[in-house]
């Protein structure tokens, strides 16, 4: 195995995994729109990191530049639907979800959120006994 090869197999293997971590960013993530940021920019370097692995197994100016091509259309197209998406899910007013969302795997998941949350009911003068 020449070290082009070893190349190209690190780079389509990377190009895989970003789109596994692109999938599975789709499922865990809470929101619409966490959703698409974490599918479009994983997919769009899965796809660069493959076509870079591609490219020197092309034996022809021609066949490279049809692929630099489709990389590019796959570009503009998913970064087009995924401002679409999200655009439609602001007129639909999809809530955004955040970290301190008690939807999300138990109340207060960071430290200072629970702690926010107890000062401010401490100061809305529920221990006053007027």
């Amino acid at each position: 195995m020449t070290l082009l090869n070893l190349l190209q197999t690190i780079l389509l293997i990377s190009g895989a995994l970003m789109f596994l971590v692109g999938s599975i960013g789709l499922v865990r993530f809470p929101d619409t729109y966490t959703r698409i940021h974490a599918l479009t920019k994983a997919d769009n370097v899965g796809l660069g990191l493959i076509v870079i692995g591609l490219i020197p197994a092309s034996f022809s100016v021609l066949i490279t530049l049809k692929i630099l091509l489709i990389w590019l259309l796959v570009m503009l197209a998913s970064a087009l639907s995924g401002h679409l998406v999200a655009w439609e899910a602001r007129a639909q007013q999809v809530p955004l979800k955040s970290s301190g969302d008690a939807s999300l795997k138990g109340e207060g998941s960071l430290k200072g959120e629970s702690l926010k949350r107890e000062s401010v009911k401490g100061e809305s003068g529920d221990e006053s006994t007027d």
